[in-house]
Parts: C-alpha cells; structure tokens; sequence
C-alpha cells in the first residue's frame, strides 16, 4: 500500500486501521491529515509532500481598478487602430473583468 491508496480510503476506513495497532491513541479525536500522518509512520510509508497552495489576490482599491481600467482601453484603442482582432477581444474581455470588480467594490 502506498500513501496514495491511504489517502483515497475514508476516515472511517482510516479509524478501523488505526485502532488495530495499540501505540495509536486518540484515533476517534484525530482529523483525516492526523491519522494519515499517523498509519504512514506505522506502515512505514513514505509520505508525499503536500502542493503548494495558491496565492491569494490582492484586494485592490477602486483607484487601482480605475487605472488598470484606463490601461486596458489605450490598449483596446490601440488594437482597433492595428485590426489585431485577438488582441481586441483578450482586451476587452480583461476590461469587461476590471469593470465587474469596480462594481462589486462599490457596493
């Protein structure tokens, strides 16, 4: 078994196994991340390293939005005057966004 099987079983199925080695006490208080923590060491598994999470955004304040919104459309102007058609709806699409967040700021 491999610490990938170990974390797919449920923490029900994690409990049973827990409790059938003595030196593991406090199995029905311990939390899913515990008791995997707790059978690799037992089983002598190797345990995988947890992912990095992603960061969260930055909250941004509406004098930020606004320039950013200002940036988008020179940028907008400039790929109508260069018919770069891609370019025109990334633009829009990324000015469409900045114009939801403003809103939702100000309420």
């Amino acid at each position: 078994m491999d610490f990938a099987e170990l974390k797919n079983k449920t923490v029900v199925q994690l409990r049973e196994m827990a409790g059938e080695y003595e030196d593991i006490t406090g199995v029905s208080g311990m939390k899913k991340d515990e008791l995997l923590d707790a059978l690799a060491d037992k089983l002598g598994i190797e345990k995988e390293e947890a992912k990095p999470k992603k960061a969260k955004k930055k909250a941004r304040g509406k004098g930020a939005i606004k320039k950013r919104i200002q940036e988008l459309k020179a940028q907008r102007d400039k790929a109508l005057e260069e018919k770069d058609g891609e370019m025109l709806r990334k633009v829009r699409r990324q000015l469409h966004r900045q114009k939801v967040i403003l809103r939702r700021t100000l309420v």
